[in-house]
């Protein structure tokens, strides 16, 4: 009688092992959850250590997930941040190499379009900014989606008022939207959530444009600032005397009604945030979800004396937030020091969803290091923005590294031309370029940039002080095309 006790238990441990075994082979793959803000400064999350910014929820969302502390936007301008996030490839190949330059097709497998072929259901929802050209029109159907089966979006548009701010919908006719932009996109979010089938995974992508600026308002200096006033319940959050400015900038009631601004829509961010995280939780979603929430770019907010809000080297401008979760591998309430970029998203998020596209990027596939913690795996970032002319657009090119920040750029704009020591000086406020102690320093650093320049085939030399207009290296047999000719016939990079 034992034995066929001990035999029974036996029978029934193999059964219930196959059929564990069995569960978990047809088991959907995880969901994807990529929120993005736009112009949104690594600082301005409390949970970077900003103590008077509220964002209750991505706070909390960093306590349950992993913070990262060392992330950059590769470049930090809106067309190519998203271009590089599709594709992880360099705009160099991908074409959106500037604003208004659109993501060309065909060049690469982009994510929608890897994640449709693996059964997820596709979508987009919020800013675009991928079409080129005209902002204020409908995205076609077909392959300029790039794989997103659902696509509601107004390309690109900064008034977001009730009333005023729009979308395209699936006919391409334009609908407004009766609330703050932000909320009517996440409602959006939420209804496409509502209707998935689950039985298939999910990919969707939730982009708000705040706190992007929209517009500019004269000072009562009689200068003209950047405008981020917005809804007045969102206002009211924050009392404009009790708001504290960056260090090294003069509090003047100019700035004052800036960042009252700006903290404002990032508090109504966070507060559209909470929406979808607890969408996620009521649907049963939330475990099995592999959620995102990062920035195209940061926002000067004036420092340094910056007349331009982004396209800088500088921490407030290319350092974005970045936190994930994910329960089944990433380690709840954890941070680290990793130094990640824009061109290493896509990769890594494939690693960590278990996906080969079976091609290469230009990033890196980080999952493993996060997931077993490799803090040191990456030495350095590259950073560079290109110029389309004109006076309010740069062209520079640089490197971070857990040490130093550095770019070097083709004009005399001291702006654009920095190097500074992470560790001595967190909030930049000594510029060390030209610094004679750091020489040996800097030069390292110039050599570091053009290898990554080299590895990207990207033609481009320093500042006469240091370069005197010659090529480093093996440069003049490298290179033969420029961006602009490259977004015309870019089949002449590899």
């Amino acid at each position: 009688m034992r034995n066929i006790i001990v035999s029974l238990g036996m029978i029934f441990c193999v059964i219930h092992l196959s059929t564990a075994r069995q569960s978990k082979l047809n088991g959907k793959r995880p969901n994807l959850l990529i929120v993005l803000s736009d112009q949104h400064s690594y600082d301005m999350v409390g949970a970077y250590g900003n103590q008077q910014v509220k964002t209750p929820n991505l706070d909390k969302f960093a306590s349950e997930g992993v913070l990262f502390r060392n992330f950059f936007s590769n470049q930090p301008v809106c067309t190519p941040f998203r271009g590089m996030l599709l594709s992880g490839m360099h705009p160099l190949k991908n074409g959106a190499f500037v604003n208004d330059a659109p993501l060309l097709p065909n060049q690469s497998k982009l994510m929608g379009e890897i994640l449709k072929d693996q059964g997820y259901q596709t979508a987009y929802i919020g800013k675009w900014h991928l079409f080129g050209g005209e902002r204020d029109r409908p995205i076609p159907k077909g392959e300029m989606r790039y794989g997103f089966e659902t696509l509601l979006t107004n390309n690109c548009h900064v008034d977001f008022r009730p009333g005023r701010a729009f979308f395209y919908n699936e006919e391409g006719k334009k609908e407004f939207f009766d609330e703050w932009e932000v909320y009517g996109q996440t409602k959006q979010a939420l209804s496409f959530l509502d209707k998935i089938d689950k039985d298939k995974p999910f990919a969707l992508i939730v982009s708000w444009h705040p706190p992007h600026d929209w517009g500019k308002f004269k000072g009562l200096d009689g200068k003209m600032h950047y405008r981020y006033d917005t809804m007045d319940e969102l206002m009211a959050i924050y009392n404009r005397d009790s708001v504290r400015l960056r260090p090294g900038l003069d509090p003047s009631p100019d700035r004052k009604r800036m960042y009252h601004g700006y903290m404002a829509m990032v508090s109504g961010v966070d507060k559209a945030f909470g929406m979808l995280m607890k969408k996620l939780k009521d649907i049963g979603e939330d475990g099995n979800t592999l959620t995102v929430f990062s920035a195209d770019h940061g926002d000067m907010l004036e420092s340094h004396n910056a007349t331009l809000p982004k396209q800088y080297a500088h921490d407030y401008s290319s350092r974005i937030p970045f936190i994930m979760k994910y329960p089944e591998k990433l380690i709840s309430g954890s941070s680290t020091q990793l130094l990640m970029g824009t061109l290493d998203i896509l990769p890594t998020v494939l690693g960590i969803l278990g996906i080969d596209s079976g091609q290469e990027y230009d990033g890196k596939d980080l999952s493993k290091a996060i997931i077993q913690e490799e803090e040191e795996a990456v030495d350095s970032v590259p950073l560079w923005v290109y110029s389309k002319g004109g006076k309010n657009n740069f062209n520079w090119r640089g490197v971070v590294t857990k040490d130093y920040t550095f770019s070097m750029s083709m004009d005399s704009l001291k702006i654009t031309n920095v190097l500074f020591d992470r560790q001595k000086d967190p909030f930049q406020l000594n510029n060390l370029f030209e610094d004679p102690d750091y020489k040996e320093e800097k030069e390292r650093l110039i050599q570091l940039t053009h290898s990554w320049m080299n590895r990207f085939k990207d033609r481009f030399f320093g500042p006469n002080e240091f370069a005197a207009k010659k090529p480093i290296g093996n440069w003049e047999n490298n290179y033969k095309v420029s961006p602009l000719e490259l977004l015309c016939k870019p089949s002449a990079i590899d």
